[in-house]
């Protein structure tokens, strides 16, 4: 039986390849040359032929079989995108449906918004597998590390340089971040008042620093930045909050508003501590679902 390769394998043996090739300090990575030129050396009767924009409604980007006539298959994004970072994570994200499952999905498949933001098992498992090979491709591990010690206190201006490094969303380079960070952080996505969807690191998790994710949505707190966005310059502030605005001990918070405005981003920094023991979080807790009503909201 042949083995199944995962999504960190794949990612890996790649990111080996371009170090031997290019060295270690090739950032951000051209993303067609490499998927057309990997493909084509390790698939040459199936490779990726293309890679191009194009008018998508409700879709980011799409792996599609090439036509009648011609072998292999093409990547699509949707061009109307602004953010150079979003586009960056969904053509390695679409690479990653290529390599994994093309061939479950002979006639290809399509993701939207929130195929290519989320990255947890339960919203769907191969939008998670590709997302897990789009971050370890895009943003590897060792490379990171370099950037941002797993000890270090962050700020956003080394989130956005890595962000230009790997030329990724800021999203995209906190949940990476927070992957790793020995940190007590939370990171909070909201939109008119209301929080989408939340992420906290292990060791946040560990003392009961999270926002559970089933259910209706949570009110932000008053005194948070993005109620409060006269506090914001050029869409973005720092604030220290005491006990009782975001959790039940004081807090740090940096906004800053993304996406033309449609949401704000706010990472929670809390001080470090002894983990207490696990909570009784939601079965794949980094799943960003809707979350629970207030009063169900998680607080030490």
């Amino acid at each position: 039986m042949t083995a199944v390769v995962t999504p960190q394998r794949w990612a890996i043996d790649i990111t080996r390849l371009l170090n031997a090739v290019f060295g270690q300090d090739r950032f951000p990575i051209d993303i067609p040359m490499v998927a057309k030129e990997f493909t084509a050396q390790r698939f040459p009767d199936d490779p990726l032929i293309s890679v191009a924009g194009d008018n998508l409604p409700n879709f980011d980007g799409a792996l599609f079989r090439a036509p009648a006539g011609r072998k292999g298959w093409g990547i699509i994004y949707n061009n109307a995108i602004s953010s150079a970072g979003r586009i960056n994570f969904t053509l390695a994200h679409e690479f990653g449906h290529y390599l994994l499952h093309r061939l479950a999905y002979p006639n290809g498949i399509r993701c939207g918004e929130q195929d290519v933001v989320r990255w947890d098992s339960a919203y769907g498992q191969i939008e998670h597998q590709a997302n897990e090979f789009a971050a370890n491709f895009l943003m590897p591990l060792d490379d990171f590390r370099r950037q941002i010690d797993a000890k270090a206190k962050v700020d956003f201006d080394m989130i956005s340089h890595c962000a230009d490094r790997y030329r990724v969303s800021l999203i995209a380079t906190v949940l990476r971040w927070l992957g790793y960070t020995d940190k007590r952080a939370v990171l909070v996505v909201s939109r008119d008042g209301f929080i989408l969807w939340a992420r906290s690191s292990t060791t946040a998790l560990r003392t009961g620093a999270f926002f559970r994710t089933s259910g209706s949505p949570i009110e932000i707190p008053m005194g948070s930045l993005p109620v409060n966005k006269d506090l914001l310059v050029d869409g973005r502030a720092s604030i220290d909050h005491d006990a009782g605005v975001w959790f039940r001990e004081p807090v740090r918070e940096m906004t800053v508003f993304a996406e033309h405005y449609d949401f704000a981003i706010s990472l929670l920094f809390l001080e470090d501590a002894v983990a207490f023991g696990e909570f009784d979080a939601d079965p794949e807790f980094d799943a960003y679902d809707k979350m629970m009503p207030q009063v169900r909201r998680r607080e030490w």
